[in-house]
């Protein structure tokens, strides 16, 4: 992962909306590679069903988007802020971490994110994130959800590295790339190709500010902007 160049690493991540297939193997994999419990989320895919024009025949269909979200790293990050035991800390590297020796496990760092990235773990009663499986960092892999990804949505690696995956994805998708949020202004360092496009701007209401991501999350919440257009029309 680390290139012979960089003797400190610093740490992105991007996501090619365009090639998710919603498939959830990155959601899985971090549950199993962090022991996360049932009901609580380091990564969350959601779904959004939404009208849309098939572009062969220029007729109304509906459409599915997918969004794998995750703790976005952010500069200005809002946890980071709140934390009074100051337990949480933005490395050099880039990586946002929570220190457990110094975590109460108050949940204030929950209630300050805007991306339902921390959660209380039921088990240790301290506060949890994405770290990027920092510990797989470590050993010289990457992390579990972008090792699973069946499509390549994830670009991963070194920034201070030219020739890493993130930094050819960055360079090649100049100007097509966003973040989740923005009006937060938390400055997230996760970036995402395909908003706006591949998935509608209006999905990202989905993502709770304050709180953990709901388990129960999936698409009866969009069904009735949908149900004029596409449920079966009676007989005359």
């Amino acid at each position: 992962m680390q290139s012979e160049k960089s003797t400190t690493p610093k740490w992105g991540m991007a996501l090619d909306l365009e090639r998710c297939i919603g498939c959830h193997a990155c959601s899985v994999a971090c549950k199993v590679e962090n022991s996360i419990s049932l009901g609580h989320f380091r990564t969350k895919v959601y779904y959004y069903d939404h009208a849309a024009i098939n572009p062969y025949n220029q007729k109304p269909t509906m459409k599915r988007a997918f969004l794998p979200t995750l703790c976005m790293q952010c500069e200005d990050a809002p946890c980071l802020t709140a934390c009074k035991p100051k337990a949480i800390t933005r490395n050099v590297d880039g990586i946002v971490r929570i220190d457990e020796a110094a975590c109460d496990g108050n949940g204030a760092c929950i209630k300050a994110c805007p991306y339902g990235a921390l959660y209380i773990d039921p088990v240790t009663k301290l506060a949890d994130k994405c770290d990027f499986c920092s510990h797989r960092l470590e050993a010289d892999l990457a992390p579990a959800c972008v090792e699973v990804c069946p499509a390549d949505v994830f670009a991963f690696g070194d920034l201070n590295d030219p020739a890493s995956p993130i930094s050819a994805f960055l360079k090649k998708n100049a100007g097509q790339l966003s973040v989740l949020k923005p009006e937060e202004n938390a400055k997230p360092a996760v970036q995402y190709r395909g908003l706006g496009t591949a998935v509608p701007r209006a999905m990202e209401q989905k993502i709770p500010k304050g709180r953990n991501h709901d388990p129960f999350s999936y698409e009866i919440d969009t069904w009735s902007q949908l149900q004029a257009e596409f449920s079966p029309q009676p007989k005359s």
